[in-house]
């Protein structure tokens, strides 16, 4: 089976900062690969150059077999990819109707670019689905900057799914949510997995473990483990490097 994502060799400096350097590793399909690693690791900005935000230096990045090296951030959504950032990307002075319609406006022809938002079509299909999907059937018609933290960060992930992609990128989901939001988010990601390959940059190492089908360690840049949860915990340079302690 083709991986959903291949990363080869992926490299980026800064001046002589080697932010990413020479990483590689590939995303099953329909599973949660999790890139873990201590703050400053490259873990946001190898993010950065999968998605297009930043193109690199040295590499190669695959979806489903095709080379989209340096794509920019919509070739890449046509591609198949959607991703999340560690700061919400919302619009806070519309409604959660309002952004869910905004960010399935790719599924309409492209000749209904320039029409008002419509209340048919498959665009707006597809926003009620995920009304029902993820709740939000009650705060609807509400300004998104009224909503809890956990609320704006389901939103956003419902927003990436609006696109129907087949690869998910989440860039820390559950940071600053309370206990019972981490565990909600936890179970709503496991549930996405069904569908879509899923990447995930995660800090909440007993989630990662509980979560995550396969993990990679960066550490200074560079890939320092990956495996399975077991495997990657028991890695006697993981305990030491992010851990801190050895074996």
């Amino acid at each position: 089976m083709t991986p959903g994502l291949v990363v080869e060799d992926l490299s980026i400096h800064f001046g002589g900062l080697r932010a990413v350097d020479r990483v590689s590793f590939d995303a099953a399909p329909k599973a949660i690969t999790t890139v873990i690693g201590p703050n400053g690791a490259g873990k946001t900005t190898l993010f950065n150059l999968i998605s297009g935000a930043l193109t690199p230096r040295d590499g190669r990045v695959s979806i489903e077999g095709k080379d989209v090296t340096g794509a920019t951030p919509a070739a890449l959504q046509h591609a198949g990819l959607a991703r999340s950032f560690q700061i919400t990307n919302l619009f806070f002075e519309m409604t959660v109707r309002e952004n869910l319609r905004l960010a399935a406006q790719r599924l309409e022809p492209a000749m209904h670019g320039l029409r008002p938002l419509a209340r048919e079509g498959r665009a707006a299909e597809k926003v009620d689905r995920l009304v029902d999907r993820f709740g939000f059937g009650a705060k609807l018609h509400e300004l998104v900057g009224a909503l809890s933290h956990g609320e704006q960060r389901r939103l956003e992930i419902a927003m990436c799914l609006a696109s129907e992609p087949r690869i998910l990128m989440l860039d820390e989901p559950t940071q600053g949510m309370s206990h019972g939001d981490t565990e909600d988010t936890a179970e709503m990601i496991r549930g996405l997995a069904d569908e879509v390959s899923i990447l995930l940059i995660e800090h909440d190492i007993g989630l990662v473990m509980e979560l995550s089908d396969h993990v990679v360690v960066m550490h200074q840049g560079r890939k320092l483990s990956e495996g399975s949860p077991p495997e990657v915990r028991a890695d006697q340079a993981v305990q030491a490097a992010y851990f801190g302690h050895g074996g």
